[in-house]
């Protein structure tokens, strides 16, 4: 499969919402109520991440211009910590793939080119929440778990 890697555009938040809701979907999430908060929170938030700059999307396209995947970065304000140079840390975030489209590198490729942004940025280090299903990928191109911790609230 041929497959082109692009930056995203504010036009793209259609594909961006979509990828977002149905990710959630897979990993089990089916309460509608809730996915339709999740979307319209999420409508805001990359729409003025975009806007400010603290969300960098990447599209994957099939050779008929299809999209079949995306992911992206966000770069969020964060104290120094050993190993990193800037004020700030990356995140990926928003991996995925259309089902018909898997096992075919879309992923691979995508973080790739994330990844590549990361260094060529001078990051130290670039983190994720790995579902599952997308456990394997990550490990294989070097991804380890961390000591994060997590307390929910409600």
């Amino acid at each position: 499969m041929e497959i082109k890697i692009r930056r995203a555009r504010a036009e793209d938040l259609k594909h961006i919402l979509h990828h977002r809701l149905a990710m959630f979907e897979e990993m089990g999430f089916r309460d509608g109520a809730v996915l339709d908060r999740v979307e319209a929170v999420s409508r805001v938030y990359f729409t003025e991440a975009f806007r400010g700059g603290s969300y960098l999307g990447w599209m994957a396209e099939g050779s008929d211009g299809r999209v079949v995947g995306g992911g992206g970065i966000v770069v969020a304000g964060w104290p120094g910590y050993p190993g990193e140079n800037h004020a700030k840390r990356a995140w990926i975030l928003n991996m995925y793939t259309e089902p018909e489209e898997r096992r075919c590198g879309v992923a691979r490729r995508l973080m790739q080119e994330m990844i590549e942004w990361c260094r060529d940025e001078g990051y130290g280090s670039v983190s994720l929440h790995a579902s599952e299903s997308g456990r394997a990928l990550y490990k294989s191109m070097g991804f380890r778990p961390t000591k994060e911790m997590t307390l929910k609230l409600r």
